[in-house]
Parts: C-alpha cells; sequence; structure tokens
C-alpha cells in the first residue's frame, strides 16, 4: 500500500520516473502473489488419487468390479493381498487379515483385524479398532469382507484433510519483518515531510512548495527495490535448494527456514526407514550375534564375537535363520517385499546367511496362520529330498506363546530338557531385548507340537537412516531442539531417540493419552522439556505444534503419512518426503524431500539463515545511499544551496541504488559458519542496533564527503558543468565502495574474496563502465550535462571515496576485538531459550 500510494503522489507531482520505478515493483511482487495463489491447495483432488480406481464389490449377489468413488454406505467390499482398501469397512469377515496402516497411524507393524465387537472403551482410538479396515491403507495378506461405513470426506482420512481445511498457514518472520519495515519507512517518510514542511514555513517559504520537496523526498526515501531483492533473493534459494534435493513450495518458506528453532519430526519414514531389520540374534545356548545392513536386500553380515557367520557354519545360529525362513509367507524380489514387513526381516537375515534358498527346500504339508488371539504361526514341511522321513514343525512368534509349546532346548545341534531356569534365562533376555525397543520373535521346532526344541530368539527394529544422527547433532548444537512424534510403543520410540542423541539422560516422553487429558496451556508449560511423544494421532501432532507456537517457537513438522498432514499445514515449516510422502501430505507441506534425506533440512536451515543475512546487507546498502541521498539534497534545500546535483543525476543514482549492484547482494554466497550459529528470534527487527550504526556511518561520511567535493569544487560561487560532474561521480564511488563493504556484517572484505560473488564483479563493473560513459560520451555529456575529468581527478575520487569502505571494515574489526559480543549474546540467547533444556 506504502509503494501504491507513493506511485500515485510520483505522478500528481509529474515525477513520471519514480512512478514506473514503483509501479515496476508492485507489478513483480503482484505476480510473485499470483502465481503463489494459482499453485494453492489441491488436498481434495489429492484425496481422491489416494482411493484405488476399482474394487471388488457385491451388489445384488453378484461380485462386480466398480470404481471405488462409486462406492456407498452400505454397500459389500471383498478385500484381497496387496490391494487397497478403497473406503472406511466394519468386517463382518476376516482371514488371517493384516493391513498395513503406517501412512494413516504412523506404526510400522501392520495391524491384525478380526470380526470382534469392539468395546466402547477403546473404540475412539484408531489403532484399536480392529474390526475397521481404513480407507487408502494397504491389504498385507488374507481376506476379507466388509460394509462401507465411510467414504470420501466422511472417512477417517477425509478427517485428516478436514483438519487440515481448517487451518491457516501463519506469516512468515521474514513477511512480518518486510511488515515492520515497511511500517518504520512509512513513519520516517511522513516524518521526513512534516520537518521539512515546518523549517520551510518557519524560513516563510510557501508551504506548497515545501509539501511538493517533502513528499518527493519521502518518496526517493522508499526503496522500491526492496521487494525485488527480497523477492528475487528467494526465488534463487528456491533453485539453489532444488539442486540440493529439496522442492520449496512457497518463496518466504526459505528465509523462515532460519529462524526455526524447533523440528518435530514423525518417526517412522522420516528419522527410520519404514523397513523392519533384525539386528540382534540369541540363541537357545547362550549365543548373542550382532546382525548389520538394513533394508529388504542381502546387504550386511551376521557377526559373532567379531566373526561373519555364513551358512551352517554355526549351528544353532543357522538353525534359528533356517526356521525364520521357512516358518515365513512372504519373499522379496528385487529389493521389494512382498508380504509383512516383520517377516521380510527374517527373509533379509537369511539372504545376509546365504540361506535364503531354504525356503524353497521344504514342502509345506500342514499350516497354522498367525493370528492375533493365538500371537503365533506353524507350519509342517517335509524336506524336497527326504520326503520319506518325517515332517517337521517351524514355528516362530511371541515368547510367552512358543515357549509353552517347548519341552527342549537346543544346545549345539543338541536337544536338552528345558528346566524352569531356562526359562526364566530366555525371559529376562526377551524383556532386555524389548527394552532396547526391539520387537522380539521366539522360534522353535521339532516333530511334535507339544514337544518343540526351542532355538532362540530374534530382535528387529525399524532401524534409523543413514546419516540422520549426524545431521541431528549438527541441528542440536546449532540451537534447534528436535521432539519425536510417533505412533510406535514407549520402549520403540525411546530406543530410536536414544540412538540418534534425542533422547539423553533427563529428557522425557509423553503418551497421545496423556496429551488429550490436557489443555494447550498445560501442554505449553511442560512442553519444552518432552524429547519424545509416543502412541500420538493426527490431533495430538496439531495440539503439540499449537502449544510449541504458544512459546513463541518457528515450528517445522516433518512427514510422509496422512497422519501428518494436518500438523504440516498449521507449523510453520511443513516438509513432506518425497518418496514415500503421501499425496496429500505432499500438497499440505511447505517443502518436499525429493530424497527424504533427514539431512537436506540442515542444508535448507542454512539456506534460510544465508538468504536472510543477504536480504540485511541489502537494507543497509539501500538505506545507507538513501539516507545520503537525502541528507544531501534536503540540506541544500533548506539552507538554500545550490543543487549539487541536476534531475537526471539523481535518476541515475536511484538506478544504481535499486540496480545491478544492489542486487547481486542478494546472490552473496552463503557463508559456511552460518549453521553453527542459533536460529535468530523472530521478534527481532531487521534493523537492528548494530545495523543502523553502520547505516548512518556509512551515510554520514557519503554525506561529508560529496559536500565537501561540492564545496572544494564551488570556489568561485558559480556552478559548472565540472561541479556537478565531480560531485555526482563523487557519490556513485563512494555507492560501489559502500556495496563492496555491505556484502557481509561480520567478514572482512579480503576473507569474503573479491571474486567470490561473480555477479557482484560484474554488476560493479558495469556501473562503473556507464559513469564513465556519461562522463566521457558526449551524446550523454549532454543529457547529464557532465564534461570530461582528468585521470588525476579519478584517482583523487578513488582516494576519497575508499574512505567508506575503510571505516565500515574498521567496524567490523573493532566489534571483534570488543571480545565477540555477539556469540556471548547467541550463547545466553540460546541458555535463556526453553527449547534447549532437552
Amino acid at each position: 500500500m506504502l509503494l501504491l500510494a507513493s506511485a500515485v503522489i510520483s505522478v500528481l507531482m509529474h515525477q513520471f520516473d519514480d512512478a514506473i520505478s514503483i509501479t515496476v515493483a508492485i507489478i513483480i511482487v503482484v505476480t510473485v502473489a499470483f502465481v503463489q495463489e494459482y499453485r494453492s491447495e489441491k488436498s481434495l483432488e489429492e484425496l481422491g488419487k489416494l482411493v484405488p480406481p476399482e474394487c471388488h464389490c457385491v451388489r445384488d449377489g453378484r461380485l462386480e468390479h466398480l470404481l471405488a468413488r462409486e462406492l456407498v454406505p452400505g454397500d459389500t467390499v471383498c478385500l484381497s493381498v496387496g490391494e487397497r482398501v478403497p473406503a472406511d469397512l466394519r468386517l463382518f469377515e476376516a482371514a488371517d487379515l493384516a493391513i498395513d496402516e503406517s501412512s494413516l497411524t504412523g506404526e510400522t507393524t501392520p495391524s491384525n483385524k478380526s470380526t470382534a465387537h469392539q468395546p466402547a472403551v477403546s473404540n475412539g482410538n484408531i489403532t484399536s479398532r480392529n474390526n475397521v479396515a481404513f480407507m487408502g491403507t494397504l491389504v498385507r495378506c488374507g481376506k476379507a469382507k466388509g460394509i462401507v461405513i465411510g467414504t470420501g470426506e466422511n472417512s477417517e482420512f477425509g478427517e485428516v484433510f478436514k483438519m487440515m481445511q481448517a487451518e491457516e498457514a501463519p506469516k512468515t518472520p521474514l513477511q512480518k519483518s518486510m511488515d515492520l519495515l515497511g511500517k518504520q519507512l512509512s513513519l520516517y517518510s511522513f516524518g521526513i515531510i512534516g520537518v521539512i514542511m515546518l523549517v520551510g514555513w518557519l524560513q516563510g517559504k510557501r508551504i506548497l512548495d515545501m509539501f511538493t520537496i517533502g513528499v518527493s523526498l519521502a518518496v526517493a526515501a522508499i526503496p522500491e527495490g526492496l521487494p525485488i531483492v527480497v523477492t528475487v533473493t528467494l526465488a534463487l534459494g528456491v533453485m539453489r535448494m532444488v539442486k540440493k534435493r529439496a522442492i520449496i513450495k512457497k518463496l518466504p518458506i526459505v528465509e523462515t527456514l532460519g529462524c526455526c528453532n524447533v523440528i518435530c519430526s514423525d518417526k517412522t519414514g522420516t528419522l527410520t526407514k519404514n523397513e523392519m531389520t533384525v539386528t540382534h540374534l540369541f540363541t537357545s545356548d547362550g549365543l548373542h550375534a550382532e546382525v548389520t545392513g538394513v533394508g529388504y536386500n542381502g546387504a550386511g553380515e551376521v557377526l559373532l564375537d567379531g566373526e561373519m557367520v555364513h551358512g551352517f557354519c554355526n549351528r544353532s545360529i543357522s538353525l534359528l535363520v533356517e526356521a525364520g525362513c521357512v516358518c515365513n509367507d512372504s519373499v522379496i524380489r528385487n529389493h521389494t517385499l512382498m508380504g509383512r514387513p516383520t517377516e521380510g526381516a527374517l527373509v533379509a537375515l537369511a539372504m545376509k546367511m546365504g540361506l535364503e534358498g531354504l525356503q524353497q527346500e521344504y514342502i509345506r504339508v500342514e499350516d497354522h496362520p498367525f493370528s492375533s488371539e493365538q500371537k503365533w504361526m506353524a507350519v509342517r514341511c517335509v524336506h524336497r529330498t527326504q520326503q520319506d522321513k518325517p515332517a517337521v514343525y517351524f514355528m516362530k512368534g511371541a515368547f510367552e506363546q512358543v515357549i509353552r509349546f517347548c519341552s527342549s532346548y537346543n544346545s549345539r545341534g543338541a536337544a536338552l530338557g528345558l528346566s524352569s531356569q531356562q526359562r526364566e534365562l530366555y525371559q529376562q533376555q526377551k524383556s532386555y531385548m524389548g527394552t532396547a525397543g526391539l520387537r522380539v520373535l521366539a522360534f522353535a521346532s521339532g516333530s511334535e507340537m507339544g514337544s518343540l526344541t526351542f532355538l532362540g530368539l530374534v530382535g528387529m527394529i525399524d532401524p534409523p537412516r543413514v546419516g540422520v544422527k549426524e545431521a541431528v547433532g549438527m541441528l542440536i548444537n546449532s540451537g534447534v531442539a528436535i521432539k519425536m512424534i510417533t505412533g510406535d510403543s514407549q520402549e520403540t520410540a525411546v530406543s530410536i531417540a536414544s540412538r540418534l542423541g534425542l533422547y539423553t539422560k533427563g529428557s522425557q516422553s509423553l503418551s497421545g493419552e496423556e496429551v488429550d487429558h490436557m489443555d494447550l496451556l498445560q501442554l505449553s508449560q511442560i512442553v519444552s522439556r518432552i524429547a519424545v511423544f509416543y502412541r500420538a494421532s493426527p490431533r495430538h501432532k496439531l495440539k503439540i505444534v499449537k502449544s510449541l507456537q504458544n512459546l513463541g517457537a518457528v515450528v517445522a513438522m516433518t512427514g510422509d503419512g496422512v497422519n501428518d498432514a494436518v500438523a504440516l499445514k498449521a507449523a510453520d515449516i511443513g516438509v513432506a518426503m518425497g518418496q514415500t510422502g503421501t499425496d496429500v501430505c505432499k500438497e499440505a507441506a511447505d517443502m518436499i524431500l525429493v530424497d527424504d534425506d533427514f539431512q537436506t533440512i540442515m542444508s535448507a536451515i542454512e539456506e534460510g539463515k544465508g538468504i536472510y543475512n543477504n536480504i540485511k546487507n541489502f537494507v543497509r546498502f539501500q538505506l545507507s545511499t538513501s539516507i545520503a541521498a537525502l541528507t544531501l539534497i534536503s540540506l541544500a534545500t533548506l539552507m538554500n544551496f545550490p543543487n549539487p546535483l541536476n534531475a537526471m543525476q539523481i535518476l541515475w543514482i536511484n538506478i544504481i541504488m535499486d540496480g545491478p549492484p544492489a542486487q547481486s547482494l542478494g546472490v552473496e554466497p552463503v557463508d559456511k559458519d552460518v549453521i553453527r550459529k542459533p536460529p535468530r528470534n523472530v521478534k527481532d527487527s531487521i534493523i537492528t542496533r548494530g545495523l543502523l550504526v553502520k547505516v548512518l556511518v556509512s551515510a554520514l561520511i557519503i554525506v561529508c564527503g560529496t559536500l565537501f567535493v561540492f564545496w572544494r569544487e564551488l570556489q568561485d560561487n558559480v556552478i559548472t558543468p565540472r561541479d556537478t560532474t565531480m560531485t555526482f561521480t563523487c557519490f556513485v564511488f563512494f555507492d560501489m565502495f559502500n556495496a563492496l563493504s555491505s556484502r557481509s556484517q561480520t567478514r572482512m572484505v579480503h576473507e569474503l574474496g573479491l571474486f567470490s560473488n561473480k555477479m557482484f564483479c560484474w554488476a560493479v563493473l558495469g556501473s562503473i563502465m556507464g559513469q564513465l560513459m556519461v562522463i566521457y560520451f558526449p551524446p550523454l555529456q549532454k543529457v547529464f550535462q557532465t564534461e570530461s575529468l582528468s585521470l588525476l581527478d579519478l584517482l583523487f575520487l578513488v582516494g576519497l571515496t575508499s574512505s567508506v569502505c575503510v571505516v565500515s571494515e574498521a567496524i567490523k574489526k573493532m566489534e571483534r576485538w570488543r571480545g565477540g559480543s555477539d556469540r556471548s549474546r547467541d550463547r545466553s540467547n540460546m541458555a535463556e531459550d526453553p527449547f534447549h533444556e532437552v
């Protein structure tokens, strides 16, 4: 609005050059805003993409293939392995049904479904509704039939969508800073008009003339190049982030990352791979083996006391792995799992041992499928080459269930009687592995179900992503608190958080149920001390984000599932995973990590801090030059001095102020040390005390130096073209040296390197060449009313105008000598920041 009002006033005052430049700035800013609106939220369309195009529906007693969108409540739908659930279904038939609900609940383990009636107490929790299949989830195994109870927006996914629609994205810190700067400039502009009009009126001048001069100066003071520089700087930051495999959907979000002081991260698929992996083996005869490698592949080793175990070289370990491989309904093809994640981890373990072929060596003659009630699975098999021998049972499942079928235990290939002491030993080992966050399965084999031989325990976990621990450590050291929010159990969540360095001594965890029982104010009082939130739903995540924002935190929320979409939109920065993220999640986010690499967030924060520094550099240059020009013309006007610059010269200076040299400050390379600095306080104005001092000092030097040259040349009290040329050139050269010292607020010019910002070099060179053409090219001499200067004149001006750069560099040096006050202030800010108690 300030720019628009300035443009109108400029037209009324017949200052068409200012009006044109301001109008161009308005058009650029409005165009960018229009493009952002054009790419507005399309969550409803993305929600539709999650629904499978076809499903199997029973109508009029016949099985039909229908489009999922044609389903209505009351329809009967048939489900089988590999299908996505087309709507919320109340199950009335289910056989060995397990559904992957990780995109909705965040839990890695598939949910076992049944037709059993659910008690009213647990019916409100998604994870406990075992007789309902939710839209968009994936059938991992088994078959089922269900009645449609919710479609589209009326499904559980639809509830997430409606919650997301109700959320409004908060204003970014940069937008707030720009708003504040605009208000400050407006105040200063009106102040200038008032002061000049008052002084002129006291001098007896016409009030209308003084108003015209005051408005002209106020319009000139408005940096119309600022919105353009901010937009271009942010756009270039977005382009650089694309090269780092991050897509930024909204320009201001790039800078907002530099203010981020809390990251709320989903565990499954974000900090972890969302792939179950075996990490520990315990054999019945007491051997402990570690397993390396992650993912559904054979990359990794089984290590016993540091030595690799392969094939049948260790009888106890190979028997344990054999049972896990044979008592298994899943297969891995081309690193892709077809079946349950838990069984996939066991197949991958066999691949690491070179025993994956065992699955094909046995013929299954009897099958006892896994069910959530019995918590075990068993198969009766015969070897293909020994079909005349008795069949063998292989069993896996929960330790408490499997041990009931065992009467002996394996010891180096021999079966020994199972004593109560042995049972207690295995129970202790199972508890120990469970406390470490591992999911524990027990294995047994034998000729009869009632007298099996216990083989051992296998511990598995959804492992952290490679490089995440290092990224987390760097972010925490730079002043960013990280909080894990997951739907998993407390043991699993705390274990992963401890591995990543998120959960240390003194850290606390909180359940989603406990979050439910708190209001927003109560949660805000303790949220800074909580490192892990477990058993959390989308509603809990949203409440956690809101409670942090109530404390003034700039919150980034990462996630990949539909369950994260609402919190992603409510957060200051929503970060979605590009590979594993759902479409609704990506649409709600502000930033998408193309390769799902958590480390990219660190690069984005570094970029955000660098961009803000560049905008501050531009503001320093722009304001110091504007204040100098204003002061120079105001002094001449108020004291009845001859005007040292004509209209065309002022226009040329205005072009330099808003043109290439100024714009090039926005593309200064990011300082590599910036990531180590704490996040900036969003309440801080872009014009800090230190910046204002540098602006005023630079402006004072430019005004004094330019007035000195004008006084030196004006010895005969008659203004000649040489006088204005010397004054004009002096001011332009001051601008160039001022831009050079404005490249960084803390680092010296020689530390930055003269040629590290090539665009700046070309911009300054072009401006100097343009100034020389104005001085020496006859047609331009007539336009700008200039005349040629001697080499000694130019050397004199270069020596004088370099003083602004020398003084600025001296100020930077003095700031360092004062003992690093900025660093100590940063440390004190971090100490006062409640988000670093964890």
